[in-house]
């Protein structure tokens, strides 16, 4: 088994830079009958909070109101590479609802993408949806692991690495 990094910054460094290798994720939310709905969306990320958008009349939206929990994927590999490099990560999620919140995004989202759309503003047709991760599984060949590595977040948004990989 590969060694396990213990420096919290390098680890959050190639998670920052996984989230910014990527636009697109998979969300995995719970419908009403306790199955999973995956669904791929695009984001931004600010650190480690997440952020997207979606549909007010989507079954995401009413899967995350009743139930805050998610599961995210996201990855690729080139053909050069020398495995998989990806995150999965499950987190909470709620609605972006301040309206200087939303601008802030739509400055940072034209400042990395100038091509991309922008947020609309709370209360439109379009929920904004912030994403606080509470575990990662970061898949990195090139970091020295040969297996997923699990990561907590704590409060202060620091990553720990857990004794195991999963």
């Amino acid at each position: 088994m590969g060694r396990i990094e213990s420096n919290g910054d390098a680890l959050k460094n190639r998670v920052l830079g996984l989230l910014s290798e990527n636009r697109i994720m998979a969300l995995a939310t719970l419908r009403a009958d306790g199955w999973p709905q995956t669904t791929m969306v695009g984001y931004i990320h600010d650190g480690l909070v997440l952020y997207f958008a979606i549909s007010r009349g989507s079954q995401k939206l009413a899967n995350m109101t009743r139930d805050r929990r998610v599961s995210i994927a996201m990855g690729h590999q080139e053909p050069d590479d020398a495995g998989p490099r990806g995150l999965s990560l499950a987190a909470t999620v709620s609605e972006v609802t301040d309206a200087s919140a939303v601008r802030r995004l739509n400055d940072l989202i034209q400042e990395r993408y100038p091509e991309q759309v922008v947020f609309t503003p709370p209360g439109a047709s379009i929920a904004v949806m912030k994403v606080l991760p509470v575990v990662f599984s970061l898949i990195d060949p090139a970091g020295g692991q040969d297996g997923p590595l699990l990561l907590r977040v704590d409060r202060s948004g620091a990553l720990t690495p857990e004794a195991a990989t999963v």
